[in-house]
């Protein structure tokens, strides 16, 4: 038998790019000569309700009765034939295709505005500096967005752009919701996804059906198609993979999931796929799968054989066929730059490393091996693939989803991009540790790196040392310094409840996180509600956190979230409004001067912080002496050298200028004549280009070859000590 497998995303992920669970798979299957085909249901659901053809179905759906509806949801009714009117071109535009409208959009006399565009009155301020493609982003961001919450309100109670369902899937102890929901009647948003998933099925002709749910979002949706497949075509393999399993089936027990699924496979699926191809071509049995559970005569079971897994440099390049690349939506929802790019452009992803090269905070899933088992990429490697997938998408973004981008590997892909030659923008998640100098910094934002998002958490060096996050809040301010001035946004996930945090440590970590906004080397962030997970060690060993453990015996489907006590923390769902609405004004620029106090509706403790911490942190900018094995490397911008001769009270001497032309303007170092024929000779020796690079005591060594002497005198002091702004880098 030849085995075909179709691998889908279900509803809903991102607008604005695929999510590459798929792609990766579709890679490796491709290596192996297994029949494939993908398809990202989610965004093709998405393009079929919100056209011409679908907002009317919807409307029809709704009727002409208004009775029982919100204010805002007649006033929609009513304008019925504008939103059919304009719900092509408004998609068209954030799909790229029609970028003119812009200027018609922001005009705010064409599109219907409905409650998403009550706090849109005045966005000159945001959007001044950003542009009028942008600007008219926000706006068409909002407008979908009203259609988005009248669809909610009147068909689909469940819908939501970037999740379907998902309380279904948030902490899903047991099945039995799940499995009543499953047996309503479908919804309209069902029947869409119902309907273009048969046509794909009837397209493709697949044997197995594997469908990827990353997040709990996405869960609901796929026990629909798994539903579908069972009954209308049980000649097909089903299979569950993605991040929701790997996180919380780990000891599924409940029968009724293999009513819709065949297989759920945990962790990196390649080798799970492929024994689940040889054992539907009838080439191994039960005890030949990898890592699935399955129900075998009436039990569940778990089946692990002992085939090693692929490396991750084995698993392949990810391969887009099959995706709309150039049918993603592009949205703004927060006119914060940062913050936009979760939503905005068409973005490859990739991973440079497999895992987490820290693997400590006592928070993550430690125990799992999507973070425990660390194996990184060469920095060829990760390139080859950059190359690979321009040619494949001719997009040249990249978002590097690492757990943490290790900086040893981003600083080696930073010099093989630009040995290259190659113009990519690219961002990533980091660890905010002093690896991050700020010659490194502007080595990444040379490369391309256009943004990091990195844990600052809880911002109180005690909770950062409970947590085992390794950095410390002084830290995080000079390394965000470091990114910032080199030209690269920041953004912070941001966490509040750990186990004993009190309401005195909330309230001091959201005065610091006031005062890196304020002293601008934050960019945008995100406040994280802590959630107990049975894979991290605060879930593993909840006693050396001080909290107990709650929640009954473990259920029969999802058992990742955990319940606990914590005696001595602080009430933490009290402050999530304050939290949350005080950084949504600071990513904007505003409040910033307000009282912390202002951001809550009840009393709070008076910060214990220092006003002036964050200013006085960076005001001490920490002396890093030479470390003789650093690299130095030559960004390789063109110079000329001219000469001179100088007089002094009789003395004579000669000078030379080096007059180095930089990107932004030309940048003059004036040194001995000795020195400046020295370094005008040594300079093409450090060139980006050349594969090994000098260390420090290399170069310390040319110099004094040359019969000069004192380097660390003329290495640190005036004009060699600003040399990084013309594009001479120790790394």
């Amino acid at each position: 038998m030849r085995v075909k497998v179709f691998l889908a995303t279900p509803p809903f992920t991102q607008l604005n790019t695929p999510y590459p669970a798929t792609a990766y798979l579709s890679g490796f299957l491709k290596e192996r000569g297994i029949g494939y085909a993908q398809a990202d249901l989610g965004i093709e659901t998405i393009l079929r309700i919100f056209c011409r053809s679908g907002l009317a179905a919807i409307f029809d759906e709704i009727g002409a009765n208004v009775t029982g509806y919100s204010e805002n949801a007649a006033r929609m009714i009513a304008l019925r034939d504008r939103y059919i009117q304009t719900v092509d071109p408004v998609v068209h535009f954030l799909q790229g295709k029609n970028p003119t409208l812009a200027r018609l959009i922001v005009q705010r006399n064409y599109l219907p505005e409905g409650d998403r565009f009550r706090n849109a009155q005045d966005l000159g301020w945001a959007f001044g500096t950003m542009g009028q493609q942008d600007h008219a982003k926000h706006l068409a961001t909002l407008y979908l967005e009203d259609l988005s919450d009248l669809v909610k309100e009147c068909v689909d109670p469940e819908f939501g752009f970037s999740r379907y369902a998902e309380r279904l899937g948030r902490s899903a102890n047991s099945f039995d919701e799940l499995q009543n929901a499953l047996q309503r009647p479908l919804s309209y948003t069902d029947k869409v996804l119902i309907n273009l998933l048969e046509e794909k099925i009837n397209k493709e002709n697949p044997n197995i059906v594997a469908l990827s749910v990353p997040f709990p979002g996405n869960l609901f949706a796929a026990f629909r198609c798994a539903q579908w497949l069972r009954q209308h075509k049980p000649e097909i393999t089903v299979v569950m993979g993605g991040g929701f399993p790997n996180t919380e089936l780990r000891s599924l027990a409940d029968p009724r999931v293999f009513d819709f699924f065949h297989f759920v496979t945990l962790d990196d699926g390649e080798r799970p796929i492929e024994q689940i191809v040889r054992f539907k071509e009838g080439k191994c049995g039960f005890e030949g799968l990898k890592r699935t559970w399955a129900m075998e005569n009436g039990a569940v079971r778990w089946y692990d054989c002992d085939l090693p897994d692929y490396r991750f440099m084995e698993s392949g390049i990810p391969h887009y066929e099959g995706l709309p690349l150039h049918d993603y939506i592009s949205a703004i929802e927060v006119t914060n730059p940062m913050h936009s790019l979760w939503s905005d452009g068409r973005w490859n992803k990739l991973t440079m490393a497999h895992g987490c090269y820290w693997g400590k905070c006592t928070f993550c899933d430690t125990t799992l091996d999507y973070i425990q088992r660390y194996e990184p990429l060469t920095a060829a490697g990760i390139c080859d693939r950059i190359e690979d997938l321009i040619a494949q998408t001719g997009e040249t973004g990249f978002h590097f989803v690492d757990e943490a981008a290790p900086p040893a590997l981003m600083r080696s892909v930073a010099l093989e991009i630009l040995r290259r030659g190659l113009t990519i923008s690219w961002w990533t998640n980091v660890r905010f540790e002093k690896s991050f100098t700020r010659d490194l910094c502007i080595l990444l934002r040379a490369s391309g790196c256009i943004a990091v998002s990195g844990g600052l958490e809880v911002a109180s060096d005690r909770l950062l040392a409970l947590i085992k996050k390794g950095i410390t809040v002084a830290q995080v301010a000079q390394v965000n310094r470091h990114f910032t001035e080199a030209g690269i946004m920041v953004h912070a996930y941001l966490m509040y409840g750990f186990p004993t945090q009190t309401a005195q440590e909330t309230v001091d970590s959201l005065e610091v996180v006031r005062q890196m906004f304020t002293a601008g080397i934050l960019k945008s962030g995100f406040w994280h509600r802590f959630a107990m997970t049975a894979h991290s060690p605060v879930g593993v060993n909840p006693a050396e956190f001080k909290v107990t453990i709650t929640q009954g015996a473990a259920g029969t489907f999802a058992n990742n979230d955990v319940e606990y006590k914590d005696p001595t923390g602080a009430d933490h769902d009290s402050f999530s409004e304050g939290l949350r609405v005080s950084l949504h004004n600071y990513m904007n620029a505003a409040g910033l001067d307000w009282p912390l106090h202002k951001w809550f509706d009840f009393k709070i403790p008076k910060s214990t912080i220092k006003p002036t911490l964050i200013s006085d942190l960076l005001d001490n900018r920490e002396y890093a002496s030479l470390r003789p094995e650093a690299r130095v490397v030559w960004l390789g911008y063109p110079f000329t050298t001219s000469y001179s001769t100088k007089t002094h009270k009789g003395e004579q001497w000669e000078t030379c200028q080096l007059t180095i032309q930089c990107l932004n303007g030309p940048y003059i170092l004036k040194l001995t004549k000795e020195q400046g024929e020295w370094l005008a000779a040594i300079l093409p020796s450090l060139s980006v280009q050349h594969v090994k690079l000098k260390t420090i005591k290399e170069v310390q060594e040319s110099y004094e070859a040359s019969g000069l002497d004192n380097f660390e005198l003329f290495w640190e002091n005036k004009p060699m000590n600003a040399m990084y702004k013309a594009g001479l880098l120790v790394i």
